[in-house]
Parts: structure tokens; sequence; C-alpha cells
């Protein structure tokens, strides 16, 4: 039995310090005094951050499921005059049970319910942080730390905002739905910062690191890690911080997102004019002082194009973009997407207005060079690129390219103007393929050969169309061994030398090769004078003369062209004038009428006849020779009957 009453003494014992335990827990609410709460959370906070609290409103404390006390309408700081540089609507401290169990109250954590916090630089620089962060920089240092025994090692944020404001660069930045953890250098040195920010629409899940807290309060050198993850951008760095005498960042970084616009957009900078700009990735050895950011050997990606070089960017109210770079191969295709100078059809001038906006937005110097650069099919070998932007006026020199088999140079500036756009272009081509050349530049494929082309150039409109109205310059090509593509020019001289009056044939399909071509073109609000085409082959001589309109895409020229050769001359040689008439892509060439009529022995009365004033007579002898029966002229009409011995034409 004595087993038994001892297991029983045992029970009761057990539920006596349990019932104790719950009575002491029950009774805990009204044992603790709301001011001894009240002064130990504002201790802690004090002995944390070298700051006293302001707990304005209401104060509840909980024990279930755990200790806490909350603290309604709380403000770090409360400035006349000024708004608080932090306000919280409340300020939950979560309590440690058992130190209040023995009497004491230590926090173990704090969060800060939809804080609302300002920082603030005036024109001179100065932040309205710079007392607060002084008093927790002297707070911070290990003998203070050690003597004021610091409890709570974590601060949370929930559904916070940060508002940043520059009044030197009229700057203000709002980062909402702040959720983050502030891991308190109670113990350690470092201080770390890990959780999620809106910034312009955007969520970014965000970590910050730093292994020496107090050196980075007081200015000096701290190392600094910071990753940054959204839909449109992952970041990351590795490096370290100071800031005195000035604000200085360096270390490695990488970035890289879907689409370079929408970033550049994002961060307030307006896209370039034209397309591409997708995905990117770039690494670089990172340097930040102050309002310059340096990148020094930068590998970048963008649109599969790779690179690699230097480039800095100088904060302003325009940014101002400069570099170096080099490519083993660019393919520009993606930047000429949204540039349509024709339309579908490639018949017409594109009629859609010139959008030039992001050419205010920001200033650019970068050099670029490049082995080899592909437009679409057309391959260009090494080139060098020199890209400036400022005040607006977009300039691109071309240094040298080894392109269409030759080399090109030049200049072409485009500019926001009042009646839409500003174009200018000097471009010189020495030696190159004429076909590929004029392809590319002007969508024309009716020369082949090489040869040397001028293009001097400028004009104002709101699209396209409207710029070739208003064009000004001059153009000139020297071509040597080359073909007129789609006609046989030697061929028809020959047939019509033969019978003047023969109809039927297409000689548009053809080629008339040539030894030397030379053509000089002036351009006066967009009509194009042809001061001097001449063309010289082994066969066939051509000269031209007359307009083109540039607007509408067609010709009228006259011109006359000549056989040549040992036979010609033996013959007394054979010219025929002629005009050209209709679009640049599909030209027609008609000979003259009254040329071939003189030529012709059957229709020569009937001409002499017209001017004479005797057609019908003329007309009817004229009849009666081209149905003669065996008639040696050559536009006979064959008999019903054929005849061997008679002309068909």
């Amino acid at each position: 039995m004595k087993p038994l009453s001892g297991l029983k003494r045992l029970a009761f014992g057990l539920v006596a310090v349990v019932a104790a335990a719950l009575g002491a827990f029950a009774a805990m609410p009204f044992l603790v005094q709301a001011d001894a709460v009240r002064e130990s959370v504002q201790a802690e906070i004090r002995y944390a951050t070298g700051v006293d609290p302001i707990l304005r409103g209401d104060m509840s404390v909980s024990l279930f499921p755990a200790g806490s006390a909350s603290f309604d309408d709380v403000v770090l700081s409360d400035e006349a005059g000024g708004p608080p540089v932090l306000a919280a609507e409340r300020l939950i401290a979560q309590l440690r049970l058992l130190p209040l169990l023995l009497g004491r109250i230590e926090v173990s954590e704090i969060t800060l319910i939809r804080p609302r916090i300002l920082i603030d630089f005036d024109t001179e620089g100065r932040s309205n942080w710079a007392d607060l962060v002084a008093q927790l920089a002297e707070t911070v240092k290990p003998a203070n730390r050690a003597r004021n025994r610091v409890t709570f090692s974590e601060i949370r944020l929930v559904g916070g905002a940060v508002t940043v404001r520059d009044a030197s660069r009229s700057l203000a930045e709002t980062f909402e739905q702040v959720e983050m953890s502030l891991a308190w250098p109670s113990i350690s040195r470092s201080f770390a910062a890990t959780g999620h920010f809106v910034w312009r629409g955007e969520k970014l899940d965000a970590t910050f690191t730093l292994s020496d807290f107090l050196a980075a309060l007081v200015g000096e050198r701290s190392g600094f890690k910071a990753r940054l993850t959204g839909a449109l951008l992952k970041l990351g760095f590795d490096g370290h911080i100071s800031s005195w005498p000035t604000l200085k960042i360096e270390g490695a970084m990488a970035a890289d997102g879907p689409s370079l616009r929408k970033v550049m957009d994002w961060v307030g900078l307006t896209p370039l004019p034209g397309g591409g700009f997708g995905r990117f990735a770039l690494n670089a050895q990172t340097s930040v002082v102050d309002k310059a950011v340096a990148f020094t050997g930068l590998n970048i990606e963008v649109d599969g194009n790779a690179a690699e070089g230097v480039l800095s960017l100088t904060a302003g109210a325009r940014p101002h973009l400069q570099g170096t770079l080099a490519a083993e191969e660019i393919d520009i295709a993606p930047y000429l997407a949204n540039v349509q100078v024709l339309t579908g059809n490639e018949r017409e001038w594109n009629r859609v207005p010139i959008r030039l906006d992001g050419l205010a937005a920001m200033e650019l110097d970068v050099r670029l060079s490049a082995a080899r650069v592909t437009v679409g099919s057309t391959r260009i070998g090494r080139t060098a690129l020199a890209a400036n932007l400022r005040d607006g006026r977009f300039v691109l020199t071309i240094g040298e390219s080894q392109a269409f088999d030759g080399i090109a140079k030049g200049v072409i500036g485009l500019a926001r103007a009042s009646d839409g756009a500003r174009l200018n272009a000097q471009l010189q081509f020495a030696n190159v393929d004429l076909e590929k050349c004029l392809s590319l530049v002007f969508g024309v494929r009716k020369i082949e050969g090489r040869g040397d082309l001028t293009l001097a150039l400028e004009g104002t409109g709101n699209d396209v169309l409207e710029l070739t109205r208003t064009l000004n310059g001059a153009a000139s090509l020297v071509a040597t061994k080359g073909a007129l593509i789609g006609l046989n020019l030697e061929q028809l001289l020959r047939r019509l030398e033969r019978r003047p009056l023969s109809g039927g044939g297409d000689f548009r399909n053809g080629r008339t090769p040539f030894d030397r071509l030379a053509i000089a073109v002036k351009i006066v609000d967009g009509m194009a004078s042809v001061e001097d085409v001449s063309l010289e082959g082994s066969a066939v001589r051509l000269a031209l003369d007359g307009s083109a309109s540039i607007p509408a895409r067609d010709l009228d020229l006259k011109g006359t062209a000549s056989l040549i050769g040992a036979s010609v001359k033996e013959s007394g040689g054979f010219e025929l004038p002629f005009v050209v008439r209709g679009r640049w892509d599909d030209p027609i060439m008609l000979p003259d009428a009254q040329s071939l009529i003189r030529r012709s022995g059957a229709a020569a009365p009937l001409l002499e006849a017209v001017r004479g004033g005797r057609a019908r007579d003329a007309v009817r002898s004229a009849i009666e020779q081209l149905t003669t029966r065996g008639s040696e002229s050559p536009l006979a009409v064959a008999p019903a009957s054929p005849n061997p011995n008679a002309s068909r034409e």
C-alpha cells in the first residue's frame, strides 16, 4: 500500500504545480502593469537604436497564445514643423515568456504594422535621417551594445511604405507594400534585410546584407550584398559600400531580364525609337561614385548580340551613357523591325507618323566595332560605328564598314522638328556590289556591277512620305563592268534597226551589259533632276536626261540609245530616241514613234503625206504597198496562202 500512497502524493504534487502555474499564468495580466511594459518596450528600442519612440495611442497586453504588447500610433521622431521620419499604425512587441514569469519584461521581436518611412534630402544633400543615423551609430558600438543588453534581434515591417525625396534632383519615389524582416545586429556586427516590396507597379523580392553595420553607418567601407528578383529584372551584387566623403559602391554585378526596353521604361528612361532591346543579360565590375555608374570588364548580351567593353552612366536630368563595345557579330534586324520605310506591298512610302520621343530622354556617346554585321539576308564585314545622341539629335557615324564587298562610310542624322522629323545623311560607298547596295538602300534591283555611290540628302516630315517631298541634295553613281537588269537594249535596237515597225516581243527580261555607267542627280523638294546619265558598252551607248519623282517613285526620262561597233559603222549607225516612263521598280521604255516611221520605207510616204496634207491618197498608197504579195517591205503582211519567201513582219 505504501507505493500506491507515494504515487498519489506525487500526482497531487504535480497537479498542484500545474494548477499554480495556470493560476499564475491566468493572474499574470492582472500583475503586469501597463506602464512597466510601455517603459520596457521604449527602453528596448532606445537601447537598440538610440532613439526614444513616441507611443501615442492605446496599449494592450496579451499572453495567449504568446506574450505580446501592442501600441497604436507610434512615431520614431516627431520634429516640429515636419512629418516624422517613421510613423506606424501599430507596434507589436513580442515578449519572452520565461523572463515574464520571473518578473522581467524582455522583447524578442518588434513588428511595425503599416509603417510610413520618409527619407528626405534637402538641396545640399543632407538627409532628415542624419541625426538619427548618428545616434544609431553611437548606440551600436560594441561597448554601448554590451552595456545596453539589447534583447530583441529582429524588426518586421508589414504593409509599409518608404518614400524617398531629393530636392536637388526633383526626385520623389515611393516603395509600397513593403514586407521586410530586419535582422538587427544585437549580437553580431552584420545587418540583413529580407522580404519584398512594390516599386512602380512591379513586385521585387529583395535581400540586402551589410557585413559591418557600424562601419556602414559612419560611412566607412563595409561588405555589401544585394539581390533583387522580379518579373522584369533579376539583379545580384557582391562588393563593398561606403558613404564618406561621398557614396561609393564597388563590386561584381550581374543582371538579366526578358526585355531591356521594358526595364528602361520602368526605371523612367524613355527607350530609343525603333525595335529591339528585348532579352538581355550583363555582368561587370561595377563602380558607383555619387551619381555616376561605371561598368568595366563588361559582358553584355542584348537580343542575342553579345559584346564586351566598358560603359558608364551618369544620372541627371538627362542620363548620359558613354562607352566602347566590341562584338564578334551583330544582327541589327531587331532594331529595324519597327522601321518601315515602305508599305507592306513595298510600292508606296510609309505614312505612319515617325515617333522620336525617346531622343529627348537621354544623351548617348557609344562606339561599337564588330567583325560581322547582319542586316536581314545581307552580310557586312568589319564595321566601326559611333552613336551620338545630344540635345535630341541622334547621329550615327560609320567610320568604315566592309559593306557590299566594298567600303562604306558616312553620317546619318535624325532629330525632332516642329513638323515631325529632320533627316540628313552623307554616305559614300566605294567599289561596292551595286546590286546588293542599291537593293538594301533603295529597294532597287536594276543594276549589276561594281562602282562608287555618293549620297547627300536632307529633309523634314511627319512621316516617310512627307519627308520625301522635302528632300534636297544630290546623288552620283559611277559603275564599271556591269549590266542593266530587265532590259536587253542591244537586242531591241538591232530588231528595230532591221524592222522599225515590228511589233511583239518582250525585252524587259534581259540584260544590257556596260563597260561604264555614270549617273549624276540633283534633288530639290523631292524631285530628282538628271544632270547626267551615260552608259557605254561594247555594243550600245545610251544617254539620258529628265526627272524622277521621289514621293511618287516614278520616272519621266528621255534619251538616245545607239548601236556601236564595226558592223554598225559600216551601215551608217543607228540611233533611237526613246522615253522612260513608269515606276522605279518596273519602268517602261518607249521608242520614239516618228523616228521609227521615218526609218520604215513603207511608212515614210504616209508620214510625208500627213505633213503635206495629202493624207487620204497617201494612206491608200501605203496600204497597197504593205499588202502587195511578195513585198520586200519589213511591214508587209503575209497573204492568206503563205509564201515562204514573203516577210512575216
